[in-house]
């Protein structure tokens, strides 16, 4: 399936192929400084990005960066560099309506005051991680 979207100012566009409409929540504190709450990202295939020039990147793991419009802020994607893997933000997309809530990751630190109803799997950090093959970063 392909999908378009854009950056809420419209400096940036997007065109995303092979855009996978089950979504999953990231509870993690990155996440939730970035946005202002979970995460709610939908994997694609391929993007292709019109006004690229105003996307700027914040590099916040080793394996992982974060990209948002320097016009207005929006948060656009989370992009895993090995393998290259786009989480595009479902917010940015122009129909939402397509996608579905499917799972949540980091559990474990999700704070009390809120929940997702419905029966999909929950995974913590560390159970996410293995899951990617990857190790968590040392304690800060």
């Amino acid at each position: 399936m392909s999908a378009t979207g854009r950056c809420l100012c419209g400096a940036v566009t997007f065109t995303a192929e092979d855009v996978d409409t089950h979504v999953h929540a990231c509870h993690c504190s990155m996440c939730r400084n970035w946005t202002g709450g979970p995460m709610q990202a939908a994997q694609v295939g391929s993007i292709k990005f019109q006004g690229e020039d105003n996307i700027k990147c914040f590099t916040s793991s080793e394996w992982a960066e974060r990209g948002f419009c320097s016009v207005c802020g929006t948060n656009l994607f989370y992009r895993m560099k090995q393998p290259e893997m786009y989480m595009m933000a479902t917010g940015c997309f122009d129909d939402a309506e397509q996608f579905s809530l499917s799972g949540e990751i980091y559990v474990d630190e999700k704070p009390s005051g809120y929940d997702f109803a419905g029966d999909h799997p929950r995974m913590t950090g560390a159970e996410f991680l293995a899951s990617m093959g990857l190790e968590p970063p040392p304690p800060q």
